[in-house]
């Protein structure tokens, strides 16, 4: 990996990434986006949670479940999976 891609892929710019994502999704300021919250008491609905997984397989070139936002609920449990798996 290298040392830029390194940078994109540090646990606090996929945070960053994901807070700005599912602010637009909620059109909300990311400043109001709690990393430790649930995203469905966010108001993250399915379709935007299927949203969001084809957004992170475009920009990290992953491939996700599309379950990841069930099963890693807060943007601070997605960032560490999603940290994990770029690691990998």
């Amino acid at each position: 990996m290298t040392e830029t891609t390194t940078a994109v892929t540090s646990p606090e710019a996929i945070r960053s990434w994901l807070t700005e994502r599912v602010a637009s999704y909620l059109e909300r300021p990311a400043a109001d986006i709690d990393a430790g919250a649930q995203l469905a008491e966010l108001g993250l609905d399915s379709v935007y949670a299927l949203s969001l997984c084809g957004d992170v397989e475009d920009h990290f070139g992953l491939v996700v479940e599309p379950t990841m936002a069930w099963d890693h609920p807060t943007i601070d449990a997605i960032t560490a999976f999603l940290a994990a798996e770029l690691a990998a």
